[in-house]
């Protein structure tokens, strides 16, 4: 396809979530399950562009992993169960709720990134400054 064509935007969470391309939402976003492929292969997207670094783990940690943990500590206040009790209730919940939830994040952020054509910051850089037609008046600095 040509990189000149238009492409409708398209919201980044049903693309995302559903690990398609956010350029054509046709593509494949993903080469396993959370690898990103190198490009789209039906719009030829690059995917380069693609950094969503810890993103999916902080809100699987704030939203799934916080549940878990206060699930294990009210069944042990409650109950005070067995240690084998905890790997049968609580580990398979955390499971359950933590590692489903990478992908569709993963893929949200990464559609997000490109429908907002995030870009990496630039701290610290001054702005150009624009070069006046008229020197200073006064640079010799020298008490007289």
């Amino acid at each position: 396809m040509s990189s000149e064509q238009e492409w409708p935007p398209l919201p980044p969470f049903r693309t995302g979530v559903h690990g398609r391309c956010p350029r054509c939402g046709q593509g494949h976003l993903f080469n396993g399950f959370l690898k990103l492929r190198p490009h789209c292969e039906v719009c030829g997207l690059d995917y380069s562009y693609a950094d969503p670094a810890d993103g999916p783990a902080f809100f699987v940690i704030c939203f799934a992993c916080v549940p878990s943990v206060i699930l294990a500590l009210w069944l042990e206040a409650k109950f005070a169960p067995a240690n084998w009790v905890h790997l049968v209730t609580t580990l398979p919940f955390m499971l359950l709720t933590c590692i489903p939830p990478l992908r569709p994040l993963k893929g949200w952020l990464v559609a997000s990134q490109y429908f907002f054509k995030a870009e990496e910051a630039r701290f610290g850089m001054a702005a150009p400054r624009q070069q006046s037609a008229a020197p200073p008046e006064n640079t010799d600095r020298r008490p007289a």
